[in-house]
């Protein structure tokens, strides 16, 4: 299916960006799935009726996105969430000396229940809208460092159960991929202390009461789609929260 140039870029945008909304409703459609080659540049151009320079400076931010990779000599991809370098773009917690690690997950509980209104808001739910919370702790190196709560829209996530999640082989990103068809490619974090809760302390064995550094993350999808609200509570004595790393360049 041909998805035309989009009409919901601002007026005077450049033609490159009304490009890259297209490929983007594609990708939302199901078009070309994770890990799967899109067409050739050529291809692309004529079909978007554009200069294979603009295709390319298109294809080029989505690729900065990691939407899309490029692979030399092999044509360009949809990005895959694998446990890889990737993984970090959105786990940003490391040990105070640099460290990264992988984290191993608990499921604390699971239940499906309608949404409050934070999370109609956070989710763009409507009322009455059903959805699925569960609480995941977190350990690094061997020391409990975080908690998770994390709120999933039933529409987009259909049959999640508390089996698929601790059954899952991968992280959780990977899961709404493969299962789901559901393609984070993209986080809004706003962060501020807090006191720990009971249960807070109980499941990171420290004092009630005691600070904690709160996340507030919502994951996109594309087109800005929200796909998941996750309130994250990390024990700073030893971890810290790691923003977007100097890569070189000027």
């Amino acid at each position: 299916m041909n998805y035309p140039l989009s009409s919901a870029v601002p007026l005077g945008s450049p033609l490159y960006e009304q490009v890259k909304q297209a490929i983007l409703t594609a990708l939302a459609h199901g078009e070309w799935k994770q890990g799967e080659a899109i067409p050739p540049e050529k291809v692309l151009a004529e079909r978007f009726g554009v200069s294979i320079g603009t295709l390319r400076k298109a294809v080029d931010e989505l690729a900065a996105e990691n939407i899309l990779v490029r692979h030399q000599g092999r044509g360009t991809y949809v990005a895959v969430h694998t446990r890889n370098s990737h993984f970090f773009k959105f786990f940003r917690i490391v040990r105070q000396d640099g460290k990264k690690a992988y984290p191993t997950t608990e499921l604390m509980r699971f239940r499906r229940v309608r949404a409050t209104p934070l999370a109609r808001e956070k989710l763009g739910l409507p009322a009455g809208a059903q959805v699925f919370e569960f609480s995941n702790v977190l350990s690094l190196n061997g020391d409990v460092v975080m908690v998770d709560e994390v709120t999933l829209p039933e529409a987009l996530f259909p049959g999640m159960t508390e089996r698929t999640l601790r059954e899952r082989p991968s992280t959780l990103y990977s899961l709404y991929q493969d299962t789901f068809g559901v393609n984070v490619i993209a986080t809004d974090e706003r962060l501020r202390t807090c006191q720990a809760s009971p249960a807070h302390a109980s499941w990171l064995g420290i004092a009630q009461g005691q600070a904690l550094l709160q996340i507030r993350r919502v994951a996109y999808s594309y087109h800005r789609q929200p796909v998941e609200w996750r309130v994250s509570h990390v024990n700073t004595d030893a971890y810290e929260y790691l923003g977007q790393e100097y890569t070189g360049g000027a």
